[in-house]
Order: C-alpha cells, then structure tokens, then sequence
C-alpha cells in the first residue's frame, strides 16, 4: 500500500467516445476500512480531487480485505480552461489514467 494516507483506490475505468472519463470504479475509505466498491463519474471524481482528497491507482489483494496493490496518485490539471484527469507522469489533451484497466 503507498505511504501516506489515501482516501480511494481506483480500480477500472470507462471513457467516452471523446476519450474523457465517464466513470470509474473504487473502493473508498470508510475511517479504518474500505467500502465496497462505489462507481464515480467524471463529475464526481473532478469534485473528489478539488477537494484534495487523495486517489491512488490500484488493485485489491486476493483474500487481503481492505489490502491493496498501489502505485501512482491521480492528478487533476488544468489546460486552457479544461480540466484533464491524469496519473501518474502522463501529459497530454485528454484524460489518461495509466495503469488502470478499462471496462
């Protein structure tokens, strides 16, 4: 698990046709464990990160509970007056959550 405290773990994600986020799947943090998981849309995840909470991209651990593989933090960056959802290092146009199966 990354150090630090974390708020959700982002496990899958759909884009629209345009290539923006349309929604995502995640576990959120309930106090000391973690909920079921819980589908954001783009809207929802866009208000999560301005209220900086911390989303990290990750995988559940087989027979684990709230244990989870993590790697890159989510990141929301403002381009001309457009918001752009990205993890990690990536750069670019459109939102690109790397490392992050797409459903």
């Amino acid at each position: 698990m990354a150090k630090g405290k974390i708020d959700a773990v982002v496990q899958a994600v759909h884009y629209n046709l345009d290539g923006q986020v349309a929604w995502v799947r995640t576990f959120q943090r309930r106090g000391p464990i973690f909920s079921d998981y819980v589908l954001l849309d783009r809207m929802e995840l866009v208000e999560e990160l301005r209220s900086k909470k911390k989303y990290v991209v990750g995988t559940r651990v087989s027979q684990m509970g709230g244990t989870f593989d993590t790697s890159t933090a989510l990141q929301l960056i403002q381009d001309d007056n457009k918001e752009i959802l990205v993890s990690g290092d990536a750069q670019g146009d459109r939102d690109c959550l790397e490392g992050v199966p797409v459903i």
